[in-house]
């Protein structure tokens, strides 16, 4: 099989062969193949000895195969044709970038705003499964989900245990669940952490009922297999050399770049393994996806199939181990513990209490400094801002000198895909107007203004990804949140609260978490959605 790593300059390859050389002169490789829990300490032991069961995927997920090709068969029978899953970090973004690498269509539910959520509802209810994934089961996002579909198959006369599969861990709130209510169970490998989990029941059963070639992508892994237990010629040693070595000497800004890949989206998957699992202790590399290099000294590239410092060439099923497997050598280099998320916790905690203490009365929003046409601006502003350029010009200048911008938005990442398009509109013309409608164009916007990344993340499924690297990683981030007014909300059965306020309690919770760190932060609240962003990017053009 083709799978290589390959450096773009000798200063690099030297740099890591000598810390390959250091990591075999301590028998790292053979140790993590033969999945040592003592790899990354002795305050790591405990987690590392309940999370290597990813090292054997290619070999125990094979076991799933029959009873997922039972399901599959089942679905494919009864013509549900639109799947529909609802899980959040590992849970959907293995499966995300599987189905669109294999080109099969998959509904993601990652979210908690209610347009996007109301979306997936109008569509072909009476063709929709739902894979509800959940690993502790007890997910906030994916509990919602499950509450309002099955409230839908109940109104049009289906019942949900025709319609809803569950995947989760071994006696987790969700498995009984399911058990007390019908619904197909599919248990994952609980000897496995959720971003590390692409090749377990939470990747393989909702890209397979989507049709993606889910023993393809097993027969991949294990082909590359082998090779992780190898002093040379060992992928996955070769690229964790490379990006923990740049990190230690200050490069701990990954750019991923997978401009010339077939593979699809694999930096958005790529992201939160690595900034999850490194980022913490006031350590970490930084992902930084879809913005262009700016040379910046703290940068290092890794081009998936694309030019970089560090290339990585390889089909889908051994890009997923070779990336885990450097994940765990980088958390070994920077002396942390790569399997645990010790930070994610207090903005769900955050976002607990602010619900719990605002009962039915409004959320504690505070009152905005700045009102700029649609958008209401949040934080500790200096007098001399006055409107929204003066903010994007202020946030840009307090970034320090190896820190980042992140934006964080809390809105439907797929509304701007319904503005209206000419008939006669070529496909570069309708990708314009969907650009000038979509939040994620601030990131492209604001990136050409500084030397410094600019990440951009979904909310609140950055909290599930690149929320633990902002609280837990080094204290040089500056945060814009965004946030928007609900015009159709949608009620979670069995629950004090809508989608809309959980999603705006979700937001204020992270800010809470962000601003106790003291870095600077600013919500902006769009009054009008779709003004809201329009007025977004135009000012960010005015910078």
């Amino acid at each position: 099989m083709d799978m290589s790593v390959t450096f773009g300059d000798e200063a690099v390859a030297e740099q890591a062969s000598a810390a390959v050389r250091k990591l075999v002169e301590e028998g790292v490789p053979q140790a993590l193949a033969a999945g040592d829990p003592s790899l990354w300490g002795p305050e790591a032991e405990e987690e590392a000895k309940l999370r290597l069961g990813w090292l054997n995927l290619p070999v125990t997920s094979r076991e799933l195969l029959p009873e997922i090709g039972k399901l599959v068969e089942r679905v494919q029978a009864e013509g549900l044709e639109h799947v529909v899953l609802s899980g959040m970090g590992g849970s959907s973004l293995a499966p995300e970038v599987i189905c669109a690498t294999f080109d099969v269509p998959l509904t993601v539910l990652d979210t908690t705003d209610p347009g996007q959520v109301r979306r997936a509802l109008a569509d072909r209810l009476g063709q929709t499964v739902v894979v509800v994934s959940s690993k502790s089961g007890s997910t906030v996002e994916t509990d919602s989900h499950r509450r309002i579909y099955e409230k839908a198959f109940r109104d049009a006369g289906i019942d949900p245990a025709d319609r809803i599969v569950v995947v989760t861990d071994p006696g987790s709130p969700l498995e009984q669940t399911a058990i007390e209510s019908g619904y197909p169970v599919i248990l994952a490998d609980p000897n496995v952490g959720g971003r590390y989990s692409a090749l377990t029941a939470f990747g393989l059963v909702p890209s397979a009922l989507a049709g993606a070639d889910v023993a393809r992508l097993l027969d991949q892994a294990e082909e590359v297999r082998p090779s992780l237990a190898e002093t040379e010629g060992n992928p996955g040693l070769e690229l964790g050399a490379a990006i923990g070595a740049a990190a230690l000497a200050g490069r701990d800004k990954l750019l991923l770049d997978d401009s010339l890949s077939e593979i699809n989206g694999l930096p958005d998957w790529t992201e939160q393994l690595i900034a999850e699992s490194t980022g913490k202790q006031g350590k970490g590399v930084l992902p930084v996806v879809g913005i262009d290099p700016t040379d910046a000294p703290d940068e290092f590239i890794a081009g998936i199939d694309t030019e970089g410092g560090v290339q990585v060439e390889g089909p889908l099923g051994a890009q997923f181990l070779v990336w885990e497997y450097a994940t765990a050598i980088v958390g070994r280099m920077l002396g942390i513990n790569p399997f645990d998320q010790p930070n994610v916790a207090e903005s769900k905690e955050n976002t607990a209490r602010i619900l719990r203490e605002a009962g039915d009365g409004p959320l504690p929003t505070g009152a905005p400094v700045i009102v700029d046409g649609p958008v209401a601006v949040y934080g500790d502003i200096p007098e001399h801002v006055r409107d929204l350029s003066d903010v994007f010009t202020m946030l840009l200048e307090s970034i320090p000198e190896r820190g980042y911008l992140a934006i964080l938005a809390f809105l439907d990442r797929e509304a701007a895909f319904d503005v209206p398009v000419p008939e006669e509109a070529s496909f570069e013309e309708i990708t314009d107007i969907w650009a000038a409608h979509d939040p994620a164009s601030l990131q492209g916007l604001l990136s050409v203004r500084t030397e410094r990344p600019v990440t951009f993340g979904w909310g609140p499924r950055y909290l599930h990804s690149t929320g633990q690297y902002h609280k837990g990683g080094p204290q040089n981030g500056v945060f814009l949140q965004i946030t928007g007014a609900v015009e159709e909300d949608l009620e979670v059965p069995g629950k004090p609260y809508t989608l809309g306020r959980l999603e705006l309690a979700q937001a204020l919770g992270d800010l809470d978490a962000l601003r106790q760190r003291g870095r600077p932060v600013v919500r902006l609240h769009l009054t009008d959605r779709e003004a809201g962003v329009r007025h977004l990017l135009t000012a960010a053009r005015e910078v």
